[in-house]
């Protein structure tokens, strides 16, 4: 089933930032897809419930230890889980992904783990002049957002899934951007 997008949640994740995403891959602009390319899952430290920033709890379809080693992408959801020490644990996780040719996105305080930034990496960081200053980044089969990038997130990562239709994608994209009244 190379069909998975595996989303990791960590505890206090923002539940908004996997919304644009998930709802893509699931639906499309009138009904749930009858077909879709890819299937949603969440993997979280353990299989218990996982609470998000707005009080929201998440039953995992995985855990670290029983996660699929045959999945397409994996998503990691920001919150404030990303300063504690079970997101070290994420490390070999996206270790493993990157060197089989996955895709992995991040957003929010998730890149800052991803990139090692300065506020938790210290040392760690060593390309600050590489840093771009953009809502959503693509580069190869890496995309990175910032928090408020929610649905630029959802486009780059949809486009290098190849969800649908670069027009279609465009078309979600637009529609949200603009909201209904600034689309028709």
């Amino acid at each position: 089933m190379n069909n998975r997008v595996l989303y990791i949640l960590l505890p206090d994740y923002a539940a908004h930032e996997a919304v644009y995403l998930s709802q893509a891959i699931a639906s499309d602009a009138f009904a749930l897809k009858e077909n879709p390319k890819y299937i949603n899952q969440i993997v979280a430290p353990t299989l218990e419930p996982v609470k998000s920033i707005g009080g929201f709890r998440v039953l995992p379809d995985y855990s670290f230890e029983t996660m699929p080693d045959d999945y397409a992408a994996l998503a990691l959801i920001g919150g404030f889980g990303w300063a504690a020490p079970v997101a070290e644990k994420v490390a070999p996780l996206v270790k493993s992904a990157i060197e089989n040719g996955k895709i992995v996105g991040a957003i929010c305080n998730a890149v800052s783990f991803l990139a090692q930034l300065k506020l938790w990496g210290g040392e760690n960081y060593t390309n600050p002049m590489g840093y771009i200053c953009a809502q959503a980044v693509s580069d190869n089969k890496i995309v990175t957002a910032n928090g408020s990038a929610t649905l630029e997130f959802a486009k780059e990562f949809l486009i290098l899934l190849k969800n649908d239709p670069p027009e279609q994608i465009e078309m979600f994209y637009q529609f949200n951007k603009q909201g209904f009244c600034g689309y028709v």
